[in-house]
C-alpha cells in the first residue's frame, strides 16, 4: 500500500510538472512578443527625443556646441565617456554568458557572470553621474545643448538603473528556484532588456561624444 501511494503520489507530481511546462511553452511566444512590443514603445520613446535633439541642432545655431554667454562651450569628455561605455559594452557580454551558463545549468558561472553584469551597469551608473558632476555645459534649463544632453542621457541611465534592478531580481529568483534550464524566460527578457539599453547607448554616444 505504501509503495502503491507513494507511486500515485509522483504520479500525480509528475502530470502538474507535465502540465506546468505546456502552459510554460504555451505562453512563452505570447510573452516574448509583449516584452519586443514594450521595447519597441521604448524605441519610440527615445527615437522622439533623439529627433527632437537633432531638429534643435541643426535649427537652432550653426555652432555646436552652441555659443552661451559670449562663449562656445566646451566639448564633453570623449575619452572618459569612451571607457565608460567600455564598461556597459561589457556588461552586455557577461549578461550574454550568464545567460548561456543558466541554459548549461552551470549555476557557479551564472552567478559570477550575473553579478559581473550588476556590478558593471552600477560602474556605468557611477562614471555618468561623475560626468554629470563635472560636465561644464549648464544644467537642464540652461541651453539647448546641456537640456538635451541631460534629458537623453539622464534617461538611458534611468533605463540602467532599472535593468539593475531587473537583473537583481532575477538573481533572487534563480536561487529561490523560479527558473530550471529548461524554463527561464525572465533571465531571456532581462538579457534582452540589457542588450537594450546597450544599443541606446551606441546612439546617444554617437550624438553627444562623436558628431
Amino acid at each position: 500500500m505504501a509503495v502503491s501511494v507513494a507511486h500515485g503520489h509522483d504520479a500525480g507530481h509528475g502530470d502538474h510538472g507535465g502540465h506546468d511546462d505546456v502552459i510554460y511553452n504555451e505562453t512563452r511566444d505570447m510573452r516574448l512578443m509583449g516584452f519586443v512590443l514594450f521595447l519597441v514603445s521604448d524605441v519610440v520613446l527615445f527615437s522622439s527625443y533623439i529627433f527632437a535633439y537633432i531638429y534643435l541642432r541643426n535649427s537652432v545655431t550653426p555652432v555646436w556646441p552652441p555659443i552661451v554667454g559670449g562663449h562656445q562651450l566646451p566639448r564633453l569628455d570623449t575619452a572618459f565617456a569612451a571607457v565608460n561605455s567600455v564598461v556597459l559594452f561589457g556588461s552586455g557580454v557577461t549578461m550574454h554568458y550568464a545567460l548561456e551558463n543558466w541554459k548549461h545549468a552551470n549555476k557557479p558561472r551564472y552567478n559570477l557572470f550575473m553579478w559581473l553584469t550588476i556590478l558593471l551597469g552600477l560602474a556605468f551608473l557611477g562614471g555618468q553621474a561623475y560626468e554629470y558632476a563635472h560636465a561644464q555645459i549648464g544644467g537642464w534649463s540652461g541651453n539647448t545643448f546641456g537640456a538635451s544632453f541631460f534629458t537623453l542621457t539622464g534617461m538611458h541611465g534611468g533605463h540602467v538603473f532599472v535593468g539593475v534592478c531587473f537583473l537583481f531580481a532575477l538573481w533572487l529568483q534563480t536561487q529561490r528556484g523560479v527558473y530550471n534550464e529548461h524554463r527561464f524566460f525572465g533571465l531571456t527578457a532581462g538579457t534582452l532588456y540589457w542588450h537594450f539599453v546597450d544599443v541606446i547607448w551606441v546612439v546617444l554616444f554617437f550624438l553627444f561624444y562623436l558628431w
